[in-house]
């Protein structure tokens, strides 16, 4: 039987990919701040941003079942707003979290992982980390050092038989929505700041449904080995793609259009 860890696992995503691999036999443990209690899954208190607290759950992991095969890190959350507006504390909280966080997390199961001569590293990017996106600056700036981490990473831990990947999801009908924190706008931004939110959640609460994405991001993790950067439905398929062929000059003009007006 696997062991996994899922960070974030409470609720959207990270709570529907602990059910789907508990579903697929392993033996799951989730890390949040909050029990929301889910069959088959263990709750460990866990706040992702402080170091001390995720080595200790993840010793807690390997006491009780002894070795650690997966890491989800799915703990994250959302800012918006204009870049000149946001404050340093939303910018740096937004990286403490969905960045730190889960570089805490890996760091805290590379020991172990070393030692049983292998795992698997499924990190949570988005489709904004290589599109990024107005007026979710930050965010798509956490994301998209997320992708650059995994690139690197996994040439770092290859010999030890780990593999690493990044997830890029796209619009998911998930508490993230309300979760977003923003930025009150005034002045020469607001109109386009409003329209731009708007646009966003308007996708996001007719996106793809956490269940969905949850089943998806599991088989990845219940992988050996894939692609370094795994884009999440045939819409971000495309993108990620046209990304890649398409001028930067020109993709960044159509997000724009998208975005910014």
């Amino acid at each position: 039987m696997k062991v996994a860890i899922v960070t974030g696992g409470s609720g959207g995503i990270g709570r529907c990919t602990a059910r789907s691999l508990a579903g697929a036999q392993c033996r799951v443990f989730e890390f949040s701040r909050h029990e929301v209690a889910a069959e088959g899954v263990e709750h460990i208190t866990c706040d992702v941003t402080d170091e001390d607290a995720v080595r200790a759950a993840v010793a807690e992991v390997v006491r009780r079942a002894g070795r650690v095969d997966i890491l989800v890190c799915n703990a994250g959350f959302g800012i918006s707003g204009a870049a000149e507006l946001t404050s340093s504390a939303d910018a740096h909280a937004q990286l403490e979290l969905n960045l730190f966080g889960m570089d805490n997390s890996v760091r805290a199961v590379l020991p172990q992982m070393r030692a049983q001569g292998g795992g698997r590293i499924v990190c949570m990017s988005s489709i904004a980390g290589i599109l990024p996106i107005p007026f979710q600056l930050w965010y798509s700036v956490s994301k998209a050092a997320i992708d650059a981490y995994v690139l690197a990473l996994q040439n770092e831990v290859r010999p030890f038989n780990i593999s690493v990947c990044a997830v890029l999801p796209g619009d998911i009908r998930s508490g993230f929505t309300g979760a977003r924190r923003k930025t009150v706008e005034e002045g020469a931004y607001a109109g386009r700041v409003a329209r731009s939110v708007a646009k966003m959640e308007h996708d996001e609460e007719t996106g793809m449904s956490p269940e969905q994405a949850g089943a998806y991001v599991a088989r990845v993790a219940l992988l050996r080995r894939s692609s370094p950067l795994k884009a999440l439905g045939v819409p971000y398929k495309a993108a990620a793609m046209a990304a890649k062929l398409l001028p930067r000059r020109v993709s960044n003009y159509i997000v724009g259009r998208m975005y910014a007006k």
